[in-house]
């Protein structure tokens, strides 16, 4: 091994430029979003008519179960109403149910795919959230216009 040196020298660079990064975020707290339940259109709203269809326990845990389940019952068995926990009946739909409180007026701007869609400007509901943790959820493919792309 005649370039032992070089060798060595050169894996040592190259891990401390490669852990670089690591080091420089190790202690660092990444604030998520700030996200209030207190919309305008919630604010809006009769306190009775305050409740969210299940609890903001099981919602912060389980939304994307429950949208799926929605999903499963609206398209494929051709259900439209859905009782939660407390016995209370909502409209099954993302748009006329849940968007209809859980988001803010933003500007309206179109995605990749040319769907128009408040929540993407909004700062709160779904866009913040879903940036943050790096999720792309489809449910925009379906549930907003489809406008022609910019060219």
């Amino acid at each position: 091994m005649y370039k032992g040196g070089k060798i060595i020298a050169s894996l040592i660079i190259f891990v401390g430029l490669f852990t670089i990064p690591f080091f420089y975020n190790m202690g660092k707290v990444n604030a998520g979003p700030d996200i209030d339940l207190n919309t305008p259109a919630i604010q809006a709203l009769a306190p009775a008519d305050q409740q969210c269809v299940e609890s903001p326990e099981f919602m912060r845990a389980n939304h994307m179960q429950l949208l799926n389940q929605w999903r499963q019952a609206s398209v494929r068995d051709g259900q439209t109403v859905y009782t939660n926990s407390n016995g209370k009946e909502f409209e099954i739909s993302l748009q006329d149910t849940c968007l209809k409180c859980h988001y803010t007026e933003a500007e309206k701007v179109a995605n990749a795919e040319g769907t128009s869609n408040p929540a993407f400007a909004s700062p709160q509901f779904c866009s913040s959230c879903h940036d943050y943790n790096a999720v792309k959820p489809l449910c925009y493919s379906c549930h907003f216009e489809p406008k022609e792309a910019v060219k």
